[in-house]
């Protein structure tokens, strides 16, 4: 071996970081270089805590959930702490960095990771270590690439709900809220919403109106439908309202999002005395393995990033711009999210089948 890399897994888990891994190793092998993986995301990298790769234990990993090497979206490396909250890292923190990535003997360093995790890799690039970034989020906001890894695996695991509730809700002519993840971006519950059948959906991109979806609601019932799915955005909030926040007392890491389901619940039964039922979907959407399609990203996505190492082009994600695999700067992919626009295609197709995106009172045909 005459060179080596190392690779970490930073921010939330989701399917597909261990497909990841497996590309970049079995790349690298074919490359005569060594990986190392850092546990715990960036802290491995500043604890040197890691364990060699060996291309022989790879096979496994392609359909096997979550990450290997462990992740991490909070601590030392923590740069987005709020609502639109971006800090610096502190600069003894990054020294220490530089000063094991040069002791590690490292050519490169791939990052996988979401907006918050690119956003320290831009940082510790920008500091003078050599890295590839790889757009890793079920929530699919990162700008600079048509899809992320993860997010097909996440809108599978909803759709699959909805199929379930939907039984459910039919029998019992109840109202169903399925509350899901995605923070600022609707991509899940927008693709989940269509794909499983919901009579509502409500984005973050879409501030609603109770009004909306409880004449979607009654008008349902004048047709003979007396159930009614509810696909709702965790970062969904009624106009002129704002997001619902769950409080935390822990420090360096972003808000978390919730309970935006219970509030639709609540007021949809008050208005329309429908009986209505809450799902949280939570951490369900980022546990299991990959779907196929997931799992065909991720090992282009790992083999592209590799590819960069060997040409030397650092400060760069791999970036999806069908029908290629391409790369695009971090610096041009952080800062700013990739969201649902209100004439986004699928709005205006979910929009023609009846749909209500809850900010406009029309019956179902």
């Amino acid at each position: 071996m005459n060179e080596r890399i190392g690779i970490l897994t930073s921010g939330g888990d989701c399917p597909g970081l261990n497909a990841v891994i497996r590309a970049v190793v079995k790349s690298a092998t074919k490359l005569g270089w060594e990986t190392i993986g850092f546990h715990g995301g960036f802290e491995g990298l500043l604890d040197k805590d890691y364990q060699t790769l060996d291309y022989k234990r790879m096979d496994y990993l392609l359909n096997l959930g979550g990450t290997v090497l462990g992740t991490s979206n909070k601590g030392r490396f923590a740069v987005k702490t709020g609502v639109g909250q971006i800090g610096n890292l502190d600069p003894n923190v990054v020294k220490d960095s530089i000063k094991n990535f040069k002791e590690l003997n490292l050519k490169a360093l791939i990052c996988a990771g979401g907006d918050g995790s690119l956003t320290i890799a831009q940082q510790l690039f920008e500091a003078g270590i050599p890295l590839v970034g790889i757009p890793k989020t079920i929530d699919n906001d990162l700008v600079g690439t048509a899809m992320t890894f993860g997010f097909d695996s996440a809108v599978s695991c909803a759709m699959d709900a909805l199929d379930r509730l939907h039984t459910s809700a039919e029998s019992h002519n109840r109202v169903m809220v399925l509350e899901l993840m995605g923070r600022y971006a609707g991509w899940i519950t927008l693709w989940a919403g269509v794909s499983g059948g919901a009579d509502v959906i409500l984005l973050p991109e879409i501030p609603f109106n109770y009004e909306s979806i409880c004449a979607q609601i009654r008008s349902r019932e004048i047709i003979g439908k007396h159930f009614t799915l509810i696909a709702v955005s965790e970062g969904a909030y009624e106009q002129g309202g704002s997001v619902s926040l769950i409080s935390s007392d822990e420090k360096n890491r972003e808000a978390r999002l919730g309970g935006i389901g219970n509030k639709v619940a609540e007021e949809i039964a008050k208005r329309t005395g429908k009986e209505c039922r809450v799902c949280v979907l939570g951490h369900l959407q980022r546990g299991g393995g990959p779907t196929s399609l997931d799992r065909v990203l991720c090992t282009a996505f790992g083999a592209k990033a590799v590819s960069l190492v060997k040409e030397g082009k650092f400060g760069y994600m791999v970036s999806s711009k069908p029908p290629h695999i391409c790369s695009i700067k971090i610096s041009e992919a952080i800062g700013k999210l990739r969201l649902v626009q209100p004439d986004d295609d699928m709005v205006v197709i979910a929009r023609s089948m009846g749909i209500s995106m809850g900010d406009e009172i029309k019956t179902v045909f």
